[in-house]
């Protein structure tokens, strides 16, 4: 039996989505990011760790090439995917934590190559990591995430490997069809990635700059544009063409509008979900406390020196630092 070329071409974009993925979850990153993670995983068994963030980007354009020191001045951004909750270390109360509101989020830092390197964690599960990407997750922060370019930095085996790029693909693909509901009839493909990373930024009650969906887009141009119709057409929107630049998902009007209502118990709820996982992350942070005390001295310029008791209550100290911040007038400047 022939497969119907309808078929064929949802297999072939599907290919195409798949390979750019591959590609960029291979790409290599600087020596000092990879030593920070084996160091980081150690003894543990993890599925994989994902690089992501604003220093993927850096690091592509080439900056931390000609000045090392970047990586110092940021953050990295992972995630870490286990298969079991057990098999990243910590206690027994974090991985309950982790199990029932993800992610936990840990601070971790090192000196590589002699200067210190920072770095936000955060931990899923194999089995939380697909259902947070699929297209009927009520939760948009992880596949709005994966959606952009990714690094696999550290990876078990294969089979993992395997695991991950098809959550990757989801998160993709999940993203394109939320961008098709949520953007116009017809437009630029730029003009669809602004509208949902608009979105999701105030889904998640994150404070962005204005251009800040567009930066997101900005050197990659080709690669949104490709997996955004390639998207379509494997995700099954049969009527999407393209007219030169101009893209059309084909969805109809009441396809749009299901879309528009959807989006709006989405943003109800991410709201509700972001506030809760603030709170959650003020027991569940670990290495919290010098994560804020370095963000404190970035700022004001104020050395905030930790003890052993700051660094296990990080809440009951806070009054402490909000009192020598205020002696040294940071309030008042």
């Amino acid at each position: 039996m022939s497969v119907p070329d309808q078929d064929k071409a949802a297999l072939r974009a599907a290919g195409v989505v798949a390979q750019t993925i591959v590609d960029e979850l291979t790409t290599p990153v600087p020596q000092a990011i990879t030593f920070f993670v084996e160091t980081m995983v150690g003894g543990a068994r993890p599925l994989g760790v994902l690089f992501y963030g604003s220093l993927v980007r850096t690091i592509a354009s080439g900056a931390v090439a000609a000045d090392p020191l970047l990586l110092a001045e940021g953050v990295l951004d992972f995630y870490v995917i286990v298969e079991r909750q057990a098999d990243w270390p910590r206690g027994w109360l974090a991985r309950m934590a982790n199990t029932i509101l993800p992610p936990n989020v840990e601070y971790h830092e090192q000196k590589v190559a002699g200067q210190i390197l920072r770095a936000k964690v955060a931990i899923l599960s194999l089995a939380q990591f697909r259902r947070m990407t699929r297209p009927g997750s009520r939760d948009t922060s992880v596949w709005s995430r994966f959606s952009q370019p990714v690094r696999l930095v550290w990876v078990r085996d294969p089979d993992a490997a395997d695991a991950i790029l098809r959550c990757m693909m989801r998160a993709v693909g999940t993203a394109t069809l939320w961008a098709a509901g949520l953007g116009p009839e017809h437009g630029t493909f730029d003009v669809y990635w602004d509208v949902l990373y608009r979105k999701t930024y105030a889904a998640e009650l994150r404070v962005e700059a204005k251009d800040r969906s567009r930066q997101l887009v900005e050197g990659w141009e080709s690669r949104f544009r490709r997996i955004l119709s390639a998207s379509w057409v494997a995700g099954g929107l049969r009527n999407a063409a393209q007219d030169g630049e101009t893209l059309i998902p084909g969805l109809t009007e009441m396809q749009r509008k299901a879309s528009q209502i959807r989006w709006k118990k989405q943003t109800r709820f991410g709201r509700l979900l972001n506030v809760a996982r603030l709170m959650k992350a003020a027991f569940t942070f670990t290495g919290g406390a010098r994560y804020l005390a370095w963000k404190i001295e970035r700022h004001s310029g104020i050395s905030v020196s930790l003890t052993p008791f700051a660094e296990r209550h990080p809440l009951l100290y806070a009054p402490v630092v909000l009192w020598r911040l205020a002696r040294a007038g940071v309030f008042s400047r």
